[in-house]
């Protein structure tokens, strides 16, 4: 199976608003069922997009808003195959280019994020309930990218 990182097209937002929707029903993500889930793709802010490709096929995608990853997602069927990880990384290196220390916000119920962030070695710099709509609240998780780890090779500066 051939995986594949790459920056987003506009042409890619009808096929990601399909695999937006298979996860929605799978996972239930995102919480709220966007009234236009092309514009959703598109947050004010926006600063770069990427989606993952699994032969070909569309499965993946993740935005960088600021310092803040956002709108990350895989489709159902090609979980497991580490593009969660690679989009992840993606955006990471891209903000780290910029000069900035990522952050993201994850339902704690979202277990399967959760685990691979920390895998990963992002750190849960708090948890908070917040008002999500009426009567609604949610719990979530705030993580903040792991320092920039030297080049190999690279001098390590003193702690």
């Amino acid at each position: 199976m051939t995986r594949t990182i790459r920056g987003r097209r506009d042409t890619d937002l009808d096929a990601l608003a399909a695999v937006l929707a298979e996860v929605h029903t799978h996972s239930g993500y995102p919480h709220h069922w966007p009234g236009d889930p092309v514009r959703w793709l598109t947050p004010d802010g926006l600063s770069a997009a990427w989606v993952a490709e699994a032969d070909g096929t569309i499965a993946g995608h993740a935005a960088l808003c600021g310092r803040e990853i956002s709108r990350l997602f895989v489709a159902p069927g090609a979980r497991g195959a580490g593009l969660g990880r690679r989009l992840l990384h993606t955006v990471e290196a891209a903000a780290t280019a910029r000069g900035l220390r990522p952050v993201l916000e994850v339902k704690t119920t979202d277990t399967a994020a959760v685990a691979l962030y920390e895998r990963l070695g992002w750190l849960r710099r708090g948890t908070e309930r917040q008002e999500w709509g009426p009567g609604e609240v949610v719990t979530v998780h705030r993580y903040e990218a792991p320092p920039a780890r030297p080049a190999q090779g690279a001098p390590v500066p003193p702690a």
